[in-house]
């Protein structure tokens, strides 16, 4: 009879023999064609491949002088699997300067995954970066009792000008999410932070080189691979040229010290930006190099915010450089006319128990003397008839939005696109805004403080700067950038086509009269004594604290060449300091240079500081 335990205990066997077969199969397969882990050791004990990084594109003002260059900087290298136990630590340590618990720390960063997610035991990770010559060549005589260690060059940014920080930005190490954005970056690498940095940071870097170098079976480097026909040569960056006047940067720095606030000039018939000025500031040369963090820290923890940039970031009320606006809307949508229309001011906007006080002037007056004198009362009147027209436009609603399409339509409430990152909108309300804000229950009287730029509507300073280089051009305007010309490349269209706005050509030339006026005799009146026709409108925006000095213009009246506005917090009346301030900037552009009253004048506001006391900003 036949046993088939024995045939069973046969098949058993036989299954379990081919299993065993499998599962060597699948792990020589997952060795030798899925992990790559032994063809990395074979490689890395046979090539060596050296990055070469390109140079960082410099960067020029607008008559070219050189405002960032790079200067050389090394990296120290290691590949962890050539790095050997008995290194000796102390002489390392001494050779770089370092305590040996820091010399510790690096290595285990190193091979810390969730701080260098790029990590490999046997590529070239950043041990320590942006050694000086004089460190490197210390460092460089003891190089080969290191095995497993390199050098590697780079360069790091240099600042000619302890200025235009906000503008320019800074160059840092890159971050986990840098890496994970873009596969050109690897662990140690550098990227744009802020700024111009940041925003041509594509243009600015280059592309990166490669060496593979051959090496023998004691690591020492035999020559190039295939002689060098896999090897590719960096590509430098490309330079910009800016729209910033570096002289004119340096008088606008100058006068904003010891004080808070922003100064933006721009061409009116390019956009460009001819100085930006944020203050408080700081030296972009405190940013360069391994002090970058601790220099950052300091800044970031200083209760002025000299990071922030106020020039795109300060979201402010306009004041009364805002009636401009208002002047360019009521006259084109038909609600005054420029002569006949003339509005009472007794002190002000009084209208069933609401006061809007207004300084003493003469009364009733039009359109043009109204801008003069900076009437409160003309333009309140003026938004109060708009928003209650309801035979023209049916409702509140309809309206408001329609003053708020104007106001959009001259570059409010939005952000207008600035080639620099973190640009704020500023806030123009809409009739949804008041109807969630009141239940649907308001009127002209409700929102009347916002025809004098004050309430709810809030702007940056680029923004009351474009407006002025809108008007100066008579209607439309280009968006604001900082970069003129980027090499071998063409501008953004964003930057070079126009944006008309909605009000008429009529309207804005009577807005230009009343600027002109206000220069010759008005709010503006020191803009009188140049020998160039200025334009120009004083702000003085209501605060918790003390009244802010802001003043908008542009010069000559016809051709004009630049638009400037002035902000400084808790400054006064806008003839105070925003006036003279914008007047010197004026003068220093359209000239090249400062008379010597002028340059006294500068003197005097640069020393002259506001005391903000000590609350956080």
């Amino acid at each position: 009879m036949r046993d088939y335990s024995l045939d069973n205990r046969r098949f058993v066997i036989a299954g379990v023999a081919i299993f065993i077969v499998v599962v060597y199969i699948i792990r020589l397969f997952m060795l030798q064609i899925t992990s790559d882990d032994y063809k990395k050791s074979a490689d890395s004990n046979a090539f060596l491949k050296k990055i070469e990084y390109p140079a960082r594109g410099g960067i020029y003002d607008r008559n070219g002088k050189l405002m960032v260059y790079n200067q050389p900087a090394y990296d120290i290298m290691v590949v962890m699997n050539e790095a050997k136990d008995h290194l000796d630590t102390l002489d390392f340590c001494q050779a770089l300067n370092i305590s040996r618990e820091e010399f510790d720390k690096r290595m285990e960063n190193i091979k810390d995954r969730g701080k260098n997610p790029g990590y490999s035991r046997f590529t070239q990770q950043v041990f320590m970066n942006q050694l000086s010559e004089t460190d490197f060549s210390v460092f460089q005589e003891k190089m080969f009792r290191f095995p497993g260690f390199y050098v590697q060059r780079r360069s790091i940014r240099q600042y000619e000008y302890p200025l235009a920080a906000h503008v320019l930005g800074d160059v840092g190490e890159v971050s986990p999410a840098d890496i994970e954005a873009d596969e050109y970056y690897q662990p140690g690498d550098y990227i744009g932070k802020l700024g111009i940095e940041r925003s041509y940071e594509r243009q600015l870097r280059g592309v990166k080189g490669i060496q593979i170098l051959l090496r023998d079976a004691h690591g020492r480097v035999q020559g190039h691979y295939q002689n060098g026909k896999l090897d590719r040569r960096a590509q430098a960056g490309k330079n910009l040229t800016l729209g910033i006047d570096i002289e004119l940067q340096k008088l606008g720095e100058r006068l904003m010290e010891g004080k808070i606030g922003s100064i933006v000039a721009i061409e009116p018939s390019t956009g460009e930006v001819l100085c930006m000025v944020s203050s408080p500031s700081y030296d972009p040369r405190m940013m360069v190099g391994r002090q970058r963090s601790k220099s950052h820290r300091q800044l970031s923890q200083n209760v002025w915010k000299p990071l922030l940039n106020r020039s795109i970031m300060g979201q402010y009320p306009p004041g009364s450089t805002f009636k401009t606006t208002q002047g360019l809307t009521f006259m084109t949508e038909g609600i005054i006319h420029p002569t006949h229309t003339a509005y009472p001011c007794g002190h002000g906007f009084n209208y069933r128990g609401l006061h809007v006080g207004c300084h003493g002037h003469a009364s009733p007056l039009s359109l043009v003397p109204a801008l003069s004198t900076s009437c409160n009362g003309y333009f309140c009147w003026g938004l109060f008839y708009m928003i209650g027209a309801k035979s023209k436009y049916g409702s509140v609603q309809n309206a408001m939005n329609t003053w708020r399409d104007y106001m959009v339509s001259m570059g409010f409430g939005y952000k207008l696109g600035i080639d620099l990152p973190g640009e704020k909108r500023g806030l123009i309300p809409n009739a949804a805004f008041y109807d969630k804000a009141y239940k649907g229950s308001w009127n002209g009287l409700t929102v009347i403080s916002i025809a004098i730029g004050q309430g709810e509507v809030n702007a940056t300073p680029l923004q009351i700067a474009n407006l002025g280089a809108t008007i100066a051009n008579r209607g439309w305007f280009i968006t604001p950038h900082v970069v003129k010309k980027v090499q071998g490349e063409e501008l953004d269209t964003l930057y070079t086509k126009h944006r008309k706005t909605m009000a008429s050509r009529e309207a804005y030339d009577y807005v230009v009269q009343g600027m002109r006026a206000s220069a010759t005799g008005g709010t503006c009146h020191e803009l009188a004594k140049y020998d160039f026709m200025a334009c120009g409108k004083t702000g003085t925006a209501q605060n918790r604290g003390h009244d802010h000095s802001v003043f908008m213009g542009f010069a000559p009246m016809d051709n004009p060449k630049i638009a400037v506005a002035v902000y400084v917090e808790n400054g006064g009346w806008g003839a105070t300091y925003g006036v003279p301030i914008g007047g010197l900037i004026m003068e220093q552009y359209i000239h090249g240079h400062l008379s010597e009253a002028s340059q006294k004048r500068a003197e005097e506001f640069q020393n002259r500081h506001i005391s903000y006391g000590t609350t956080s900003r």
